[in-house]
Parts: C-alpha cells; sequence; structure tokens
C-alpha cells in the first residue's frame, strides 16, 4: 500500500530531477500564492485575481504547442536549463517591482505570463526525458513519486506564504522563490544526454498536426484531457483563497491551497495499491466526480476546519485521478511523440485551472463566493459523468493492453526509419 521508491533506485537522473526540482518547486509554491494575495491587495477585486489565470493560459496555450515540437528533436537538457533561467528571471522581476513604492499590476500579469510560456515550453521536455530513463511497468510508481514533490512543496509553501507576505511582504516571498531555483539549476546541468528519438520530426505545423491526430485518435486519451478539463474548469477554487481569506482571516490564505496538496500527498504515501489497478479510465472518472463533490461541499462550509478537511478530500481524489492519467500517458503513447502529446497535456490540465480561475474570479464578484463554489462543484460531477458516457473505451482502458500498444508502435516506427 505504501510508495514505490524503486524510481529513486534505479536512476541516477532521476533523482536528480526529483529532488533538484523538490526544492526549486518550495519557492515557486510560494510565488504562486503571493502574486494573487499581492494582486489582491493592490485592486480589492477577485475578478482581477482570476485574470492572472487567464494572463497565463494564453502564452501557456501558443508554447506549448511549440514547447512539445521541440522536445521530441531538440536537446531536452539544453531545453530544461535555458527555461529554468528565464523562470528565474521572471521571479527577479517580481521581486525588483515589489521594492518599488508603488508596485506595478502589469508587471504581475508581465511575470506570469512569462513563467507559464517557459513552463510549456519546459514540461514536454521533462515528460519525454522522463520516459526515456524510467521503464514503463514503473510510470505508476514515477506519476506517485511526482505528486508526492509537487505535494510537499505545496504543503509547507503555501502555508507559510501567507505568513510570510503579511509578516515581511511579497519582496521576501520573491527573493526565497529566486534563491531555490539554485537546486533546479544544479540538476539539469548534471543529467545525462538522452539521445532524440530516431526518425525524430522535426519541429514544425506538419509535426504538430501529426500528434494532435494521434492523440484525438485514441478515446482513451481523450478521455484524460476533457475530463480533466471539466472538473477543474468548473470546480477550481484557487482565485478565490484571496477573498476567502478574509472571511476566515488573512493569514490563512495559504492553508486553502497546502489542504489541497496535504490530500493529495496522502494519496501519494499510500499510492501502492494503484499499481494493481489496471482499469485507469475507470479510476480518472470516479477520482474527478470526487473532487466536485468535495468542492460543493466545501462551498457550504463556514467553519475553517471543516472547510479545510473538504478541500483535503479534494486533493486526495484529485491526486488519484492525477496518478492514473499520467500512467496512461506514459504507458500508451510511444516516446517519438512524447513530447508533442505531453504539450497537449500540459494544454488539457491547465486550461482549466486558468480558465476556471477566471471563471470563478467573474461569478464571486457576481453572485457571490459560496455561490461559485457551490455551482462549480455541481457542474464538475455533471459534467465528468456525462464526458465518461460518451468515451466507452476510456472507461474501458486497461494499462496493460496500453503498454503493449505502445511497445507495438515504437517497433514499428523504428522498423520505418531502419527502411529509410
Amino acid at each position: 500500500m505504501l510508495l514505490d521508491l524503486t524510481p529513486l533506485k534505479v536512476s541516477r537522473d532521476y533523482r536528480l530531477l526529483f529532488f533538484g526540482q523538490l526544492i526549486s518547486f518550495f519557492g515557486s509554491m510560494m510565488t504562486f500564492i503571493v502574486v494573487p494575495w499581492h494582486m489582491y491587495q493592490l485592486t480589492g477585486s477577485s475578478a482581477m485575481v482570476g485574470f492572472i489565470y487567464l494572463v497565463e493560459f494564453v502564452p501557456m496555450l501558443i508554447l506549448a504547442l511549440i514547447g512539445g515540437a521541440l522536445a521530441d528533436f531538440f536537446d531536452k537538457r539544453r531545453l530544461l536549463r535555458w527555461t529554468e533561467f528565464g523562470q528565474g528571471a521572471a521571479s527577479l522581476m517580481l521581486l525588483v517591482n515589489s521594492l518599488l513604492p508603488q508596485p506595478r499590476v502589469w508587471v504581475l500579469f508581465l511575470c506570469v505570463a512569462v513563467h507559464a510560456g517557459l513552463a510549456a515550453i519546459q514540461r514536454p521536455a521533462f515528460e519525454s526525458f522522463i520516459q526515456k530513463i524510467i521503464p514503463p511497468e514503473l510510470m505508476t510508481s514515477v506519476m506517485a513519486l511526482n505528486s508526492i514533490r509537487w505535494s510537499l512543496g505545496a504543503i509547507i509553501s503555501p502555508a507559510l506564504a501567507g505568513i510570510v507576505a503579511v509578516k515581511f511582504g511579497p519582496s521576501f516571498a520573491y527573493g526565497l522563490d529566486l534563491v531555490t531555483f539554485v537546486g533546479t539549476i544544479y540538476a539539469v546541468y548534471a543529467i545525462s544526454a538522452v539521445e532524440s528519438p530516431a526518425n525524430a520530426d522535426r519541429p514544425g505545423i506538419k509535426g504538430i498536426i501529426k500528434a494532435w491526430k494521434y492523440a484525438f485518435s485514441r478515446q482513451e486519451l481523450i478521455g484524460t484531457y476533457f475530463i480533466d478539463i471539466a472538473a477543474m474548469f468548473f470546480a477550481m477554487p484557487q482565485a478565490l483563497y484571496p477573498a476567502l481569506a478574509v472571511y476566515f482571516g488573512e493569514q490563512y490564505v495559504g492553508f486553502f491551497p497546502a489542504a489541497i496538496a496535504a490530500g493529495a500527498l496522502t494519496a501519494s504515501v499510500t499510492s501502492g495499491w494503484t499499481k494493481s489497478i489496471h482499469r485507469h479510465g475507470l479510476m480518472v472518472t470516479i477520482a474527478a466526480a470526487m473532487w466536485g463533490v468535495a468542492i460543493t461541499i466545501f462551498g457550504f462550509s463556514d467553519s475553517l476546519v471543516v472547510a479545510l478537511g473538504f478541500l483535503f478530500a479534494a486533493g486526495f481524489f484529485d491526486m488519484i485521478s492525477g496518478i492514473f492519467r499520467g500512467s496512461i500517458w506514459n504507458q500508451t503513447i510511444p516516446n517519438h511523440l512524447r513530447g508533442r502529446t505531453a504539450s497537449i497535456e500540459m494544454i488539457s490540465y491547465l486550461t482549466g485551472p486558468m480558465l476556471g480561475s477566471a471563471k470563478m474570479g467573474i461569478v464571486a464578484e457576481r453572485f457571490g463566493v459560496k455561490a461559485a463554489l457551490v455551482s462549480g462543484g455541481i457542474l464538475c460531477v455533471v459534467s465528468v459523468l456525462g464526458a465518461a458516457v460518451f468515451l466507452p473505451k476510456f472507461l474501458k482502458y486497461d494499462g496493460r493492453e496500453g503498454i503493449k500498444h505502445k511497445e507495438f508502435e515504437e517497433a514499428r516506427h523504428a522498423q520505418g526509419s531502419s527502411e529509410d
């Protein structure tokens, strides 16, 4: 039942990336919490907080397509290095702006846009690199470990972020983020080179279209995209954290995302059972629907303890969904398409939170925070179950068949390369 540590034992490169990103993610999550809080302090508007996520969405959408094509052709290490330095520069800009007598709102928007765009280039390179250094049968364990890394940073850092921001100001938090980039920059310079797939497609529109046609030809992949988009678009509460903090206490602004992360961590450390589950599509559907149920009840909560409890439950179910979605992607997609399909995945799992956060902010501004949360949770459940009904192959997907499919497609691709 406990966490499987085998990927950390068998791969030096995975260990480097795991611990390097663990360090840098601590600082990044602090900034993730402080930027919306800073925006709310400057403007007093939940809608303006929601627009932060909308501004992130546009460069993410555009550059994810480019990042996937680059990851399937160029040196993945170089892409990881460039993007880490760029994100560090964005954190430096946030720090400088916060030190001004009158911080500029447009700088907050610019920096989150730059960070999101670089993350869109980085993520496909990371995903396709991991697939080359870890065997496919260990991908469920990798997803659980990755979620551990995320959860540790997302519990401790947000909880501290609210306290740090209130007591010391946003500049202190942005400075901590900048310092933690040292960990991941060391890791991306220490990892080994990984060869690009044989007969790799050169970056271009044709290669991007090829990957999208492949992804949307398979219901088991379509299901992972649309169910996650539906769940996050309707029920992601992050734009409302500053407004909730006004009700419960400003020092608790980081407790809300920390509760979700604590639930995710609990799901991860008890994830050993997921290795024996092969109906991955069914598990994604159940977990995504339960996320919506938890957010609905969270919306009715007037007690901080009860509210945090249901956010904990939401985070638990969201991570279960994430573990099985990641397993589907890494077990069934051939490596020569992995970078470009990773960009599609990134678009899918960020579209919902980013657009959903903008939607939450606008609904809350007009109808109130509770109405936004409750209606969003209910619509999440309805949309997830509705999507699953129209994707029967997704519900029936078996991970063992997915591995066989991947091996067959990679062998066919290699044969085509040798004939050329």
